[in-house]
């Protein structure tokens, strides 16, 4: 029996005060869609968003905020979190509270933002609560399509900072030898929205990147970075026990704040955060448009132009 098509114009939308929430928004506007999007606090009206006020743990929110929808984008998650616990409680207990708001609301439709880490659970805290989300979204019985970015960059994006500061000083600290992929934030938001009216993506599970083949060497990226400031980067490979070090330093003086935690550093030390060719988006569906040196560029312009590069 052929999968049913249709063409699906009002979205619900989690996370999506979030960096890669922001920009969706962003797109999923530019494309003509009606967006109800969950947030803590009350938030200016919008022309085509509904803010809906709401939290993953609050699911009457959440049954409000898929109301009226026809697709579900979930992007909300915990990136950095004080202990697995914590990791489940928002990465999966989040996700299952949304499925059972869609179901609720009678949305068929699912799009999940997940994380190339799920491919490793054993690595991390965050790497095992991202695959157990997406177990969830396998057996949620709904239109699924499960994308697991690498890393994400692009104007807005905290988590990639540190490197850009390091690179403008000249001395870029990096893990151990390995290699690992990247995707500007726009092609990642291009993805998302592309999924929706595909049936063929239906149960599918991506692995999306900037289409470089073999991914980045760390080295060959901090000296990229270096190259928009008219540097050459030295680069010093950290062996893990002094990125466990550091992290606790880091911890011990930015504590909440703290970027490089204990939990990163057993995915970091991973030498390989390629993406996997099998599972990279049909072309037919969607390709990467944005050169990562001129979106690299675009960041850090970005950066120096709202202050953050000081």
């Amino acid at each position: 029996m052929p999968r049913r098509l249709r063409k699906i114009r009002t979205l619900a939308v989690t996370g999506g005060t979030g960096f890669v929430g922001t920009h969706f928004l962003r797109h999923a506007r530019a494309q003509g869609y009606e967006i109800r999007a969950l947030t803590r606090g009350w938030k200016p009206p919008e022309d085509e968003v509904t803010w809906v006020d709401g939290a993953l743990d609050r699911p009457e929110t959440l049954t409000k905020l898929c109301t009226g929808a026809e697709a579900v984008v979930h992007i909300a998650g915990a990136i950095n979190a004080p202990s697995r616990a914590a990791f489940e409680a928002i990465n999966v207990g989040g996700t299952a509270a949304v499925i059972d708001a869609a179901r609720r609301a009678g949305v068929r439709r699912f799009v999940h933002l997940s994380s190339l880490t799920a491919r490793e659970p054993q690595l991390s805290d965050y790497g095992w609560s991202k695959a157990k989300s997406e177990r969830l979204v396998a057996a949620s019985g709904l239109e699924w399509t499960v994308i697991r970015p690498p890393a994400v960059y692009g104007p807005g994006d905290r988590e990639t900072l540190e490197l850009f500061k390091m690179a403008r000083r000249g001395l870029v600290a990096l893990p151990p030898r390995g290699h690992f992929s990247v995707i500007h934030v726009d092609d990642l938001c291009r993805l998302i929205l592309a999924t929706l009216d595909e049936p063929d993506s239906w149960g599918e599970t991506y692995e999306p990147d900037d289409g470089r083949e073999g991914g980045w060497d760390h080295r060959h990226f901090a000296r990229t970075l270096g190259r928009l400031y008219g540097r050459r980067a030295a680069t010093i490979a950290m062996p893990r026990p002094v990125l466990r070090l550091a992290s606790g330093l880091d911890r011990l003086f930015r504590r909440k704040r703290a970027k490089l935690t204990a939990d990163r550093v057993g995915y970091f030390c991973h030498p390989d955060w390629v993406v996997t060719a099998q599972r990279r988006p049909p072309a037919s569906l969607w390709t990467p448009t944005v050169r990562t040196q001129a979106g690299l560029r675009e960041t850090a312009d970005w950066y120096k132009a709202q202050g953050w590069l000081k």
